[in-house]
């Protein structure tokens, strides 16, 4: 396990770090190891372990044939086309939400810990927990790849059933502030110290791609800043964030990509990718550092650009502001044009 040095955090430490968290996150707790989940499922005695009841789940898009032959042992199985609904894969309704918490048997004062074979899938759904106002949840740093790296056991087959919840316990949601919608975004842009992240490739944020099949339009939101995101045009990637193992990086690093940026934890900060994967990533681990004024932008770049009367541009450089509502095609700038787009599956 990785540790770090006190000298390497950017905020005051109320408490001791146990062996085996990370020093540089405030919320410690809630980035697992691998081998702290291998010694609490063996049942054997481990720092900051639960109290009350738990949940593992395994997070995945249509990945329950992959799930069935191996997930780490006691998971149940979580699929993100149960938290999203088209056409923008936007979060279901607080009702539908709320039924499927309660489905998998969990209450506001449920442990949950999450893991996935991309983390921004897990991220996805701790986000929407959090959200729902789900107090302790909990992601595996490095996902499944870490547990594989461990050598710890897998198993096959049917997912760990668990028994309904009869209630959550609690008003859901109970931080509606950790989402915010298109309004809120547009909103967001005209306060003095708000902030829209872009966690999109850089090929996605200056318009060489839109990077997705079922999104025609490329280019960004006018006045959002770069928040990084993974390398060349894939989606799936959020290497920046990561080191070649897929752990999170230190966080003084990925805050001083930020502030390079003119992203500021003192600032409101709405992290948004393309429907809310990877800006969920960026917002968990903002969250974990003890950023407090963050949420998600849900819609992002696919419902934002599904309307033309949003303001876009195309950038030549990152953070470079251009009129809204127009791109670069070459060297020359011209007015944004709006091509159908196609609202089919996400990948």
């Amino acid at each position: 396990m990785r540790q770090f040095p006190l000298a390497m955090q950017t905020f005051s430490h109320p408490h001791c770090v146990p062996l085996g968290f990370r020093d540089d996150l405030m919320r410690w707790q809630q980035l697992v190891s691998a081998p702290w989940l291998a010694t609490w499922l063996a049942h054997a005695p481990t720092a900051a372990a639960p109290t009350g009841e738990w949940r593992l789940l395994e997070v995945d898009c249509d990945g329950y044939p992959t799930f069935l032959a191996n997930h780490i042992p006691g998971a149940g199985y979580l699929d993100t086309t149960e938290l999203e609904q088209e056409p923008f894969w936007n979060k279901v309704p607080d009702c539908v939400l709320l039924q499927l918490l309660l489905r998998h048997g969990i209450r506001h004062d449920t442990t949950v810990v999450l893991y996935s074979r991309n983390a921004a899938m897990a991220a996805r759904a701790a986000h929407l927990m959090l959200y729902a106002g789900v107090r302790d949840v909990r992601l595996l740093d490095g996902g499944f790849s870490s547990w594989l790296q461990g050598g710890f056991p897998l198993a096959s087959g049917q997912p760990h059933r668990q028994t309904a919840a009869r209630d959550f316990g609690a008003p859901i949601p109970t931080k509606p502030a950790y989402l915010i919608n298109t309004a809120q975004a547009r909103s967001l842009l005209r306060q003095p110290n708000g902030v829209l992240a872009s966690i999109r490739t850089r090929n996605e944020f200056i318009g060489k791609t839109s990077g997705y099949s079922y999104i025609t339009p490329v280019g960004d939101i006018a006045g959002a800043l770069w928040g990084h995101a993974g390398t060349g045009s894939d989606v799936n990637s959020m290497s920046d964030f990561h080191h070649a193992d897929g752990t999170m990086r230190v966080a003084s690093d990925i805050e001083a990509v930020w502030r390079h940026a003119g992203i500021h934890r003192d600032k409101t900060v709405a992290f948004y990718c393309g429907t809310g994967w990877r800006a969920s990533l960026a917002f968990f681990y903002a969250w974990l550092m003890g950023w407090e004024h963050i949420s998600v932008y849900d819609g992002g770049w696919y419902e934002w650009s599904a309307d033309p009367s949003n303001p876009v541009v195309c950038r030549t450089q990152p953070n470079k502001f251009m009129s809204p509502g127009w791109r670069t095609n070459g060297l020359n700038c011209v007015r944004c044009s709006w091509p159908g787009t196609s609202l089919g599956r996400r990948f």
